[in-house]
């Protein structure tokens, strides 16, 4: 199993940076690795997403079940996919009265076998660790340095 932990500290709200995390449908605008991301159900506090990705010659998609409680935080669960198990979370913590926030990812997952940890396994990983400044990132060019 593997487990990834990141953080930033950012000059945005904590509504600011849930809304990008949210809005899985942008995600191919901004996310070089993910080719399509739809919106399968959206009831209340809870959204089911697809996301495909693709590295290289490597291309799979995967879909989660995110349980939020808006501007604070986002429970990420499996639905489908080539991982026994993902699942993780983000925090958006305010600072400096709310007008500063920081950003935490935890996730941890787990290939459903040897063959798609040795394909998918470098591709994810890479994709993971830089999630949280591909969010930075997209947060500047949408609400300015």
């Amino acid at each position: 199993m593997t487990r990834i932990q990141r953080h930033a500290i950012v000059p945005y709200t904590p509504r600011q940076m849930f809304v990008l995390v949210d809005n899985v449908c942008d995600y191919p605008a901004f996310l070089p690795w993910c080719v399509s991301a739809n919106e399968i159900q959206r009831q209340g506090n809870m959204l089911e997403a697809t996301i495909e990705l693709a590295k290289g010659a490597v291309r799979k998609s995967f879909s989660t079940r995110n349980h939020n409680n808006p501007d604070e935080h986002i429970d990420i669960s499996l639905l489908d996919g080539p991982f026994k198990k993902l699942e993780g979370s983000w925090d958006f913590l305010p600072l400096q009265d709310g007008a500063a926030c920081k950003v935490l990812l935890d996730l941890e997952f787990e290939f459903s076998n040897r063959i798609m940890s040795a394909v998918l396994g470098p591709v994810f990983n890479t994709i993971a660790n830089s999630l949280v400044d591909a969010f930075v990132a997209r947060a500047r060019v949408v609400y300015g340095d």
